[in-house]
């Protein structure tokens, strides 16, 4: 860039943005640790294996068509307009690697925009691609110890680079259909990460059935108790501390927020609004702190629910945490997790779901609820400094959920197990189950090894080196 004061804002963007990917990778770290501790012994190993291997077949498809999807497709396509043109996110695109900027993409952007976002696109494209993990692992707790790898890798896949940066180009961007037609809020993506996955994950476990042994033969369910509270509790608290990342990664740190007028910058959210890392770092703390409470009270010192509901309170006030008083945040935190647990334990006697972490709880319906809620607490404020866009307000917002938790996330993940169930590729064999899905590793390990030692031993005999 050729002024040094722009060079120095990108340059600081861009370490930003590293900083809240580094933060993030926390998530994942605390997702593996926290199904390992619920999953029971027999099961450590393909827990852990089936999340770690999500980061990589993630980041290809979302390299390859997912960071393209969110920007191609922000009008719909169809509804405020038709596909737009996105040859910096797509994988050949000379952005899509190394660069220092030079030659505008398009006649419409100056060279120093270009240069600029050739800096950037690598640190957007990471944050972003880090919430597409969190959404695989979201799904990857709710199904342990009975998914086959395969499938959740194909499920991961499906939400983690098309359905989740869909609704994030809809709703999550500063010109997305639903942020201009419906007034659609969602900060810290209450509903566009939380909400989509824990719907995928419900039409998923609707299909896929419950663990063995769950539910006694009269249908009671009975507690399958996490088997190491304790690496459970540090996943939470990793999770918590990635979260607080994620936070950061949700604003741009430094923008003209007068766009035409007089020069004032600002931090702002995802839709280029105004806020601050004061406003988020209260609510954030606040909105933890009512989960947490909350939890323990609800299930009486029960040490899953209480943290799990630490992180449903940060969740529910994501929506709106941008702009809430401290106190709502605080407010928001502490009730939406008490309706989110007693729906988790209706829905498991009503349908016979085993979710094993709580994960459609936790993420599904707090998320749900608190784009719901943010719909009502922020009823009129502008959604976008965008002149002619819609204000927030609460049918949007439960409009919004609806498309969030039902259309890209129930609907999709049932259909998406369906299919596999059909062929036979979603569920595990019934006596591997049992066995427990490591000893079947081990197993075909040892036969693989068998096979492999058998075939050099024939080779050996045919050139004469073996007896």
């Amino acid at each position: 860039m050729n002024e040094l004061p722009g060079a120095l804002n990108v340059t600081f963007t861009e370490f930003y943005y590293w900083v809240t990917i580094v933060f993030m990778f926390l998530i994942h770290v605390g997702f593996c640790t926290y199904e390992v501790g619920a999953s029971r012994r027999r099961n450590h190993l393909h827990t852990l294996m089936k999340n770690a291997m999500a980061i990589p077949i993630v980041t290809v498809t979302f390299f390859l068509f997912g960071w393209w999807i969110y920007f191609a497709y922000q009008n719909g396509p169809g509804i405020t307009g038709g596909l737009i043109d996105a040859p910096y996110a797509v994988p050949w695109g000379e952005l899509m690697g190394a660069h220092l900027g030079g030659k505008p993409v398009t006649d419409a952007v100056t060279a120093d925009d270009t240069a600029a976002w050739a800096r950037l696109n690598g640190v957007f494209w990471g944050a972003f691609l880090l919430f597409s993990w969190t959404t695989a692992s979201i799904v990857s707790g709710s199904v342990i110890e009975r998914i086959r790898s395969g499938a959740f890798w194909i499920l991961a896949a499906l939400i983690g680079s098309v359905l989740w940066i869909l609704d994030a180009s809809w709703g999550w961007s500063a010109g997305g259909w639903m942020v201009s037609k419906l007034g659609y809020h969602d900060a810290y993506a209450s509903g566009v990460v939380h909400a989509i996955a824990g719907g995928f994950a419900l039409g998923v476990l609707f299909v896929l059935g419950p663990r063995i042994g769950k539910f006694r033969p009269d249908g009671t369910p009975r507690d399958i108790r996490p088997h190491n509270p304790w690496l459970l509790c540090l996943g939470l608290f990793l999770i918590y501390t990635g979260f607080w990342g994620f936070y950061a990664a949700c604003n741009i740190p430094i923008w003209d927020i007068q766009a035409g007028d007089e020069v004032f910058y600002s931090a702002t959210n995802i839709y280029l609004a105004p806020t601050t890392l004061s406003a988020i770092t209260f609510n954030f703390i606040m909105s933890l702190s009512g989960g947490l409470m909350a939890g323990y009270l609800i299930s009486r010192g029960d040490p899953f629910w209480t943290f799990s509901s630490g992180l449903a309170g940060i969740i529910a006030a994501s929506a709106g945490n941008d702009l809430y008083h401290p106190i709502q945040a605080l407010l928001v935190g502490a009730i939406v997790p008490v309706i989110g647990y007693k729906m988790h334990y209706w829905v498991e006697r009503t349908f016979k779901i085993d979710d094993a972490v709580g994960a459609v709880a936790v993420h599904g319906y707090c998320g749900f609820l608190g784009v719901v809620v943010a719909g009502f607490l922020l009823w009129g404020y502008p959604s976008s400094p965008t002149e002619g866009f819609a204000a927030t307000n609460p049918l949007g917002n439960f409009i919004g959920a609806l498309i969030m938790f039902f259309v890209l996330g129930f609907i999709p993940g049932w259909i998406a197990a369906k299919i596999l169930n059909a062929f036979g590729l979603l569920r595990v064999p019934r006596e591997v189950e049992i066995a427990g899905l490591d000893i079947a590793t081990e197993i075909e390990a040892e036969i693989a090894s068998t096979d492999v030692m058998k075939s050099y031993q024939d080779e050996a005999r045919a050139a004469g080196l073996a007896g």
